[in-house]
């Protein structure tokens, strides 16, 4: 698929979407206590992004059944929710939610630590995700390339002593749920596409405390890391501008 630059106008409506999706993550957060299921926030979820107009973009996407991926402790990505999946205090939980707004979509994560039990690994996961986040976004402007917003990540993470996912990967967004360019989180060697104003793109560290590898289970959705260690996100939808870019999924 081509790079797609977006209008101004097709923008505005990814801002918009984007303001109901940073809404729903912070309420959805809010409500993630124990022994509340996954089920609980999902539906909750779909009805906050409905009632503003917007349509849950992962529901019915390639038949996945439910409005957010939630993902606890080891699972990575693409978690499923459920009625008797229940949050428990210390748990590292991860919710990804995407908002369709006049026909545009933005895609966003967040990674919380459940009730009031603290783990130092657990923190520093999530200390590091949206520090990689935060500096992968600063860094983005017109003229640079994609492997260079991948090497940010791959500093960030590594300096840390994470293990990056490596089949895991940013995107362009807007149109559809995943455009191109593809944005690694790690530096393969190539620079890859220019940035350019009017590109939309998630970018979304994924990484785990002790492994790159993972698997499927067996409800053909839920990726977990491969020897249980727990993984994390951070995603947020950004769209260039003339001199940097702005996030459009935030307050």
């Amino acid at each position: 698929m081509p790079i797609i630059i977006k209008t101004p106008e097709e923008v505005e409506l990814m801002r918009q979407g984007g303001k109901i999706l940073a809404e729903v993550l912070e309420e959805t957060c809010k409500l993630a206590k124990p022994g509340i299921s996954t089920l609980e926030l999902d539906e909750f979820a779909e009805k906050f992004i409905r009632d503003r107009g917007g349509i849950p973009s992962f529901k019915g996407y390639r038949g996945f059944p439910g409005t957010l991926c939630t993902c606890i402790n080891e699972e990575i990505v693409h978690g499923i929710p459920k009625k008797d999946r229940l949050l428990k205090d210390g748990d590292l939980f991860t919710i990804d939610c995407g908002v369709t707004f006049g026909g545009m979509i933005t895609d966003a994560a967040r990674s919380i630590i459940v009730g009031e039990t603290k783990s130092a690994e657990k923190e520093l996961l999530i200390k590091t995700a949206y520090r990689a986040l935060a500096e992968a976004t600063d860094i983005i402007k017109p003229g640079m390339r994609v492997g260079e917003i991948s090497k940010k990540i791959q500093e960030v993470v590594e300096k840390a002593g994470f293990h990056i996912i490596k089949d895991l990967t940013g995107h362009g967004v807007g149109r559809f749920l995943h455009e191109s360019p593809t944005i690694l989180n790690y530096f393969d060697g190539n620079l890859g596409s220019k940035i350019q104003t009017g590109m939309t793109l998630a970018i979304e560290p994924i990484f785990s405390a002790k492994t790159e590898f993972m698997r499927t289970l067996p409800d053909r959705w839920t990726i977990s890391t491969k020897d249980n260690s727990c993984s994390v996100q951070a995603e947020n939808t950004i769209a260039v501008t003339e001199n940097g870019c702005e996030i459009l999924t935030i307050l």
